[in-house]
């Protein structure tokens, strides 16, 4: 006796659909016990010029510090990370002020950003008291699940 799969193919359908038309490289849905996830994998053509020979013998090159303007990764102690792919949003409204600036003291569950993913607003917001040290996206900026967002130190 066949067992009918919980998974509705016409939705799986749907959400690669919904995939193609917003550009997003992966989707997931989940009601009760039940949770899809349909992604996909965008490949990326692009060329690296080479540099030309050197005329004379260079050192060889020794590994730099990273540099002081290098953005936080999400490993950062401190980073507020994007809970879902969708926009970020800075300002609650296109005429508003940002709700945080990189100095801005925040309390803990104060909002911080936006992000619109389906046509809704989700509140991120501040996971602990402290001091905007980075704000590492733009306004209306693309994120994928786990980008760092800002830091709070």
């Amino acid at each position: 006796m066949a067992t009918k799969s919980p998974i509705d193919p016409e939705l799986v359908r749907e959400l690669a659909e919904l995939l193609n038309q917003t550009d997003l490289t992966e989707i997931e849905v989940e009601k009760g016990d039940l949770r899809v996830r349909v992604a996909r994998s965008i490949t990326a053509n692009f060329q690296v010029p080479t540099a030309a020979p050197m005329a004379v013998a260079a050192p060889a090159p020794v590994a730099a510090a990273p540099a002081a303007d290098a953005k936080p990764t999400a490993a950062h102690p401190g980073a507020v990370t994007s809970p879902m792919v969708g926009t970020a949003y800075r300002r609650p409204s296109p005429e508003a002020k940002p709700f945080v600036e990189i100095g801005s003291v925040v309390k803990q569950g104060e909002r911080i950003l936006l992000v619109e993913a389906m046509k809704t607003f989700n509140d991120i917001v501040a996971p602990r008291a402290g001091k905007v040290t980075a704000i590492l996206v733009e306004d209306g900026q693309p994120v994928e699940y786990g980008e760092p967002l800002l830091v709070i130190e």
